[in-house]
């Protein structure tokens, strides 16, 4: 079973920056791909961005694309979400997800953490 944990959610003001983590059970990441999405209240989950197992090829949503980078450091089992010039629509749980596929779909996706929420005020 594979378990990952977001972190580094919090407020903060238009313009601005945060880096979240995912945190996966040791030993399990090297098989998977990993995904970040979020969902707005109210809102369909959406992808935003994934990442290859290996680290070598990454996708975006066409809405980051240019502010928010995704990357992973293999020894310590984790993957970021670097997230500059930050906007209001920013605002959302945001949550990673590993699978077999390098996907932007939500389905190919076995496992998912409890999400960690980003809130961008003007």
């Amino acid at each position: 079973q594979v378990q990952l944990v977001e972190s580094g959610g919090g407020l903060v003001q238009a313009g601005g920056s945060l880096r979240l983590s995912c945190e996966f059970s040791v030993g399990t990441d090297i098989r998977y791909h990993v995904g970040w999405f979020r969902q707005a209240p109210g809102k369909e989950r959406e992808f935003v961005a994934v990442i290859s197992r290996s680290g070598s090829r990454t996708a975006y949503a066409d809405p980051v694309k240019g502010r928010f980078t995704i990357s992973r450091e293999q020894d310590r089992n984790t993957v970021y979400l670097e997230m500059n010039s930050l906007k209001i629509e920013d605002t959302a749980a945001y949550y990673c997800a590993a699978g077999p596929d390098f996907s932007r779909l939500r389905a190919p996706y076995d496992y998912w953490g409890q999400g960690t929420q980003v809130t961008v005020s003007s």
